[in-house]
């Protein structure tokens, strides 16, 4: 079910993408439906998107699109407002082409939703599903004070997350149920358009999307913005485009390598659900890429994507130590106390000060553009362990450096990262050993093994003579 063409008592079934938050059927003397976008951040194959336009077609009432834009995301920096605001231009253009206008307002998106949806008189709001604890917070806030129905739709996974109730062991145990029901929901998502177009006098008032403007009165700061990473469906299609012709192909044996990338490099733009993994995996599956290509990519992004969402989503402690599995926590208080090899402050790590070329270059590379390969990332993280006064300490700071410097932060993949490498999540125990206990290790001679770390090394350097460019 795509929610495009459908009588208003199908629609209302209850049907797993679909969470209902305040029930009831939609206000007969409601003027429209109201499409709260947040998480989802697109104007094409949104399947939130697609249940406000077949509401409001059934109900013969437009749809109005809402966007609460607050400066106070913790951790986010104004490279992260720049790539949202990139991509809200793009989704504006998108939903006008589909009979839906786009409201901006700078605010609390809970406070934002609630104050349009009073003055457009909304007959039922439809938003879009984020598992993080502030966006479960927005989400709830909304659901006290509306007065009309609020349903969510998960429209940024495959699989809906509501088929995975309890926290999963490993990916090799959501893998099967996955597996079992892909071909079920990994199907094509229609843009249907508003049949019943909304009055232009009576569009609520909203902010021009004036990027430079509004970063400006959005004052954020923190990380400089990066030079290249451009947001919007707009760029994510192209990125797609590029990967399935250049890179996918020896996806399979080249993946791990960090020089040169042959990776997506979508996760940013799939954060800010400005493409949608259901996109990206139809596209690769019938790119005539080899098959072992193709199947290692869509476990990353199928299995092991929706792997990390399933543990925010049943963890209430996802970014903290204390939400890593029994025997990791135990394993690593029990070695809390071992001498450490060195001791960097925060400072000289945030810096990438250390004493270890490969880290600094990774720890550059973040800085500089946002992101960093995955492999490295492990060893990023494990090092942090290592080269702090405890667990607790690390695994604080390691988040807060991944929310802060990646344009994929403050999302399920950087804390399941983050989890597995210091804390075993998805894991199991290894040989014992100082400091990590029987958490995995990672050592630079490992790594100089794997990877041809001096060819990248070097790149990450000249990236830093560009002021940051890539070359």
């Amino acid at each position: 079910m795509q929610f495009v063409m459908a009588t208003l008592e199908s629609l209302l079934k209850p049907h797993p993408r679909v969470r209902v938050l305040r029930d009831g059927p939609p206000d007969p003397e409601g003027e429209c439906v109201v499409h709260w976008m947040q998480r989802a951040q697109r104007g094409h194959e949104n399947a939130a998107l697609n249940l406000a336009i077949a509401l409001g077609n059934a109900l013969r009432k437009p749809i109005l699109s809402v966007f609460g834009l607050t400066p106070s995301y913790p951790q986010a920096q104004r490279r992260h407002y720049r790539f949202l605001l990139e991509g809200l231009v793009d989704a504006r253009q998108a939903l006008a082409a589909r009979g839906v206008p786009l409201v901006v307002r700078l605010g609390s998106p809970s406070e934002v939703v609630c104050a349009v949806a009073r003055e457009v008189r909304a007959a039922i709001v439809v938003g879009d599903e984020n598992p993080l604890r502030i966006g479960e917070q927005w989400r709830r806030e909304v659901a006290e004070r509306l007065s009309v129905p609020l349903r969510l739709v998960d429209a940024d996974v495959v699989v809906p997350t509501s088929l995975f109730p309890k926290q999963e062991y490993a990916a090799r145990t959501i893998r099967p149920k996955i597996h079992r029901v892909l071909n079920e929901f990994l199907r094509p998502l229609p843009d249907p358009a508003a049949q019943v177009q909304w009055p232009s006098e009576r569009l609520p008032a909203g902010e021009d999307l004036d990027i430079a403007g509004l970063l400006d009165r959005l004052g954020v700061g923190g990380a400089s913005e990066v030079a290249g990473y451009i947001g919007g469906w707009t760029e994510a299609q192209r990125r797609l485009k590029r990967f399935i012709a250049d890179r996918l192909p020896q996806y399979a044996s080249g993946r791990n390598q960090p020089v040169p990338y042959r990776t997506s490099e979508l996760s940013a733009h799939l954060h800010f659900g400005h493409i949608g993994p259901t996109t990206i995996a139809l596209a690769v599956r019938s790119s005539g890429a080899p098959p072992e290509s193709v199947e290692a990519f869509l476990e990353e992004l199928i299995v092991r994507r929706e792997l990390a969402i399933n543990f925010v989503a049943r963890n209430r402690d996802y970014d903290r130590l204390a939400g890593c599995p029994a025997w990791g926590r135990a394993t690593l208080s029990k070695h809390a106390s071992d001498p450490r090899p060195v001791v960097y402050s925060e400072q000289q790590l945030e810096a990438a000060q250390t004493g270890d070329p490969i880290w600094n270059a990774a720890q550059k590379e973040m800085l500089l553009t946002g992101r960093m390969h995955n492999y490295l990332r492990m060893y990023w993280a494990k090092k942090i362990l290592e080269w702090t006064p405890d667990p607790e300490t690390a695994y604080g700071l390691a988040v807060r450096l991944n929310d802060t410097y990646f344009m994929d932060g403050r999302d399920p993949n950087g804390y399941v990262g983050v989890a597995w490498a210091i804390g075993g999540l998805h894991d199991r125990p290894w040989s014992e050993r100082p400091i990590f206990g029987t958490i995995r290790y990672m050592s630079a001679s490992g790594i100089r093994r794997k990877l041809d770390i001096e060819a990248y090394i070097r790149w990450v350097a000249e990236i830093e003579r560009r002021g940051g460019r890539e070359h």
